[in-house]
């Protein structure tokens, strides 16, 4: 099949063209970046903005399939940036995908399109969105699923994927934060450690991507819908970035604040940093304060049934596999 994948240049992104390329489909990747490993892969690189109509017009024509990956992700920033890459652009490509008569579309989306800032123990997709989301980031990717969703129907389905902390090899964003925050001692678990999370290793992600492509029809049982995606292995929070700092060679978590001190300290610099105006983000704000000291698991039912996911990499072997990573190419900081 022609496959179109926006934000081709980022983890999943990349990691969905790859997969694509690897099983024998034309793919064309559509970003503003030049990517020369993605034309080495075979990939047919389109550069442009995903605001500007016309050019996601012009590479949405001719597809089977669009991937909308590419988004504008991160705890800090001005509302007006965020919405017009993630409400504005996935407005082109919905508009653009009816124009060419491009059948199924598969949108990444976020579980913290639904995050209302307490604990999420084992819920399903039946959890309603929350009446406000507290950074641009969870707020503008609701209102992106909900108009993916809402475009569903008799010549073009959709299906919305809830891929929860994404990690693995090749991760140019939470691992190297992570790792620099760790070495620069801004580390410090939040909360009393208690929370439980299940993140998702990069290639089950990229799975479960093209299983919703191969599942997606008009009138399907995913059509119209989100899913939560994830390892199915809950497990306290801060094992979890305790492991990832392992695989990179660096030592645990040694302190701990409060939450509701986190909390306050997010909401103090976040008047900081807008009325100075400083630059940069944040250190700490409410939203991740709040994300970093609740549970987040989920109920996988749904995608194991109407997607046939099953995750492949189990977290041990995830966390091995990134540590030969690391260990040949380095954290990436």
């Amino acid at each position: 099949m022609k496959a179109l994948v926006t934000g081709a240049g980022g983890f999943i992104g990349g990691g969905v063209a790859d997969a694509l390329v690897r099983q024998g489909h034309a793919v064309t990747a559509f970003q503003r970046g030049d990517y020369p490993a993605l034309a080495a892969l075979g990939v047919r690189v389109v550069r442009g903005d995903l605001a500007d109509a016309g050019a996601v017009a012009r590479a949405v024509e001719g597809h089977d399939v669009v991937f909308h990956v590419a988004a504008l992700a991160g705890a800090w920033g001005a509302f007006a940036d965020f919405h017009r890459v993630n409400v504005r652009g996935t407005e082109a490509v919905l508009e653009a995908c009816r124009r060419a008569g491009v059948p199924r579309l598969v949108y990444t989306s976020s579980p913290s399109v639904v995050f209302d800032g307490g604990d999420m123990a084992g819920v399903d997709e039946a959890v309603p969105y929350p009446a406000h989301h507290e950074a641009p980031y969870p707020a503008t990717k609701a209102e992106a699923e909900r108009l993916v969703l809402a475009a569903n129907g008799p010549t073009l389905a959709t299906v919305a994927l809830r891929p929860h902390l994404v990690w693995g090899p090749r991760d140019p964003h939470f691992l190297p934060r992570l790792v620099a925050r760790r070495r620069a001692g801004r580390l410090m678990r939040i909360g009393d450690g208690r929370n439980v999370v299940d993140g998702t290793y990069i290639d089950n992600a990229v799975e479960a991507h093209l299983l919703a492509a191969e599942r997606l029809a008009p009138g399907a049982p995913c059509a119209g819908r989100a899913f939560f995606i994830a390892n199915g292995e809950p497990l306290p929070a801060w094992d979890l970035i305790d492991g990832l700092l392992a695989a990179a060679g660096e030592p645990p978590v040694p302190a701990a604040v409060p939450a509701w001190l986190a909390y306050g300290l997010g909401t103090a610099l976040e008047v900081a940093y807008r009325l100075a105006p400083l630059p940069g983000e944040p250190p700490m704000t409410r939203w991740v304060a709040r994300e970093l000291a609740t549970t987040h698991w989920f109920d996988l039912a749904a995608a194991r049934r109407d997607l046939g996911y099953v995750p492949g990499v189990s977290t041990q072997e995830g966390l091995s596999r990134l540590r030969d990573w690391v260990s040949t190419h380095g954290a990436g900081v």
